[in-house]
């Protein structure tokens, strides 16, 4: 007893020797991390503060919450047996392919193709037809019309899957195409799975139809600004009809049928070899959400040319992919000579890309923002609301667009080069969301939607300098609280 006795008096006085050591052993471990593969700066300088000033704890914080694990899981993926890019680079465009699609005053634009082949690894392919579908009205029927006529595969990925009468839709027709012998796959995000109650998936799983959804999460119901979510939109049809843009399933798109909170968008059709984009990505979402890995001429045809547009598949999200979506911006912007169109629902660009605004701003590109005059996320659009005498007082024009609330995304330089896809103008697509948006050299296409943003500027209010100073205090300062909040929304 006598010794069980000293021995715990000498635990007693060594605890606080041992707890010091485990606190600085963490503190430097978790530092030499966070020097080493932390890419933020101030992120890096925030979890070490984390780290030194909560003994241990913060140590532990920083190893469960800091470090990005899905671009470990993701890269190891890739490499494996999904190294399946490149099914259709024998498309790839050619310097005279180039040269005959720019128009005369925008031979600039090979510099932002060479910019973007350099940072997504894939190739700009010819051959391809993309034709914009206005709201789920254009959008739904010939996207259940595809999937109707599909005969080997069909594959779905969509951030949000309503039960209503548009995810009914689309319930029955992916369940007629199982019946008929086709491999279906569909792909839903953990958390848009749940926006209506009960959720759609216990449906599809009734039907026979294999459902994964991307990133199980144990957040409660819907959370409108959770992050690390799959906020692609992607069908492909026997791997050789494509469809991709900013439309989830919910019949708040079907306008025609009144629904109580309508929600205007662009989806766009897309044949031609640039479908193998839409493919791969598909795939290595798939193989991470489910394991299942899809190959074979099931998923990857023989794709032919079906338009004259070039164009290219480009991935985002918080793995490899990191900052793509970004540098993307940053390269358009840099290179447009003459006009920038941005339709986005969500405007919240960081330091950086302001800046590239005001560049091109000052140059004497015609720069044109137009927004949702009303939004569907409050903090978003106050948040919107307080940086915008950021980019108005450097010659930026702002334009709000009425109601209903517009979710489309797109991106128009020199009438020439069109971004279009899920991607938004915030944090969450910027760094935090997977994405999923296709650049495009096609003067048709290019000219289609620049007369579609010229009519919605003449619906549109334009924003001053003057609208932005003269809110009333308790606004601007509401606005300004919600700004801090950016990086989180």
């Amino acid at each position: 007893m006598e010794f069980i006795a000293s021995l715990a008096e000498d635990l007693k006085e060594l605890w606080p020797h041992v707890f010091g050591a485990a606190y600085v052993l963490l503190m430097i471990l978790a530092s030499a991390h966070l020097v080493m593969y932390k890419k933020d700066t101030r992120a890096a300088i925030g979890w070490i503060g984390v780290v030194v000033m909560v003994p241990v704890f913060g140590a532990l914080l920083y190893a469960m919450f800091g470090i990005n694990r899905l671009q470990r899981r993701a890269q190891t993926l890739r490499g494996g047996p999904l190294a399946k890019r490149g099914t259709a680079n024998h498309f790839a465009v050619t310097r005279e392919q180039m040269a005959s699609t720019l128009r005369p005053d925008a031979p600039q634009l090979a510099g932002l193709e060479k910019l973007i082949s350099g940072l997504t690894n894939r190739k700009l392919l010819y051959g391809n037809q993309i034709a914009p579908l206005v709201n789920g009205d254009e959008a739904y029927p010939q996207m259940l019309e595809a999937i109707a006529a599909a005969q080997r595969s069909v594959a779905l990925s969509t951030y949000i899957f309503d039960n209503d009468r548009a995810g009914h839709l689309f319930a029955d027709a992916l369940a007629a195409a199982v019946k008929r012998g086709v491999e279906v796959r569909v792909i839903i995000d953990a958390i848009g799975a749940r926006y209506t109650l009960p959720s759609i998936v216990g449906r599809l799983h009734a039907d026979g139809i294999k459902v994964a959804r991307f990133l199980p999460t144990l957040l409660p119901g819907r959370f409108a600004y959770a992050n690390l979510r799959n906020h692609r939109k992607l069908l492909v049809t026997d791997g050789r009809v494509g469809f991709t843009g900013g439309l989830n399933i919910r019949e708040g798109h079907m306008l025609a049928l009144k629904p109580r909170h309508p929600i205007q968008d662009h989806h766009f059709r897309i044949e031609g070899p640039v479908v193998a984009h839409l493919q791969e990505v598909f795939a290595e979402d798939w193989a991470f959400a489910d394991g299942e890995v899809l190959q074979g001429d099931t998923w990857y045809p023989e794709l032919e040319p079906a338009g004259k547009a070039l164009a290219r598949g480009i991935s985002a999200g918080p793995d490899e992919d990191l900052d793509k979506l970004r540098i993307t911006l940053e390269g358009a912007l840099s290179c447009a000579q003459q006009s920038v169109c941005i339709v986005t629902p969500y405007f919240l660009p960081d330091a950086p890309l302001i800046a590239a605004l005001n560049v091109a701003a000052l140059r004497g590109v015609e720069v044109d923002i137009i927004l949702p005059q009303a939004n569907n996320l409050a903090l978003v659009k106050w948040a919107s609301t307080a940086l915008l005498w950021q980019v108005l007082e450097r010659g930026c024009r702002v334009w709000l667009s009425p109601p209903p609330f517009d979710h489309t995304k797109l991106m128009l330089v020199d009438r020439t080069w069109v971004l279009l896809g899920s991607g938004n103008w915030d944090p969450r697509s910027l760094r935090l969301n997977f994405e999923f948006d296709v650049e495009c050299y096609d003067t048709e296409l290019a000219e289609n939607l620049a007369a579609w943003m010229c009519e919605k500027r003449k619906l549109a209010r334009p924003i001053t300098l003057e609208d932005v100073d003269g809110r009333p205090l308790w606004m601007r300062l509401r606005d300004g609280v919600a700004r801090l909040l950016t990086p989180y929304l």
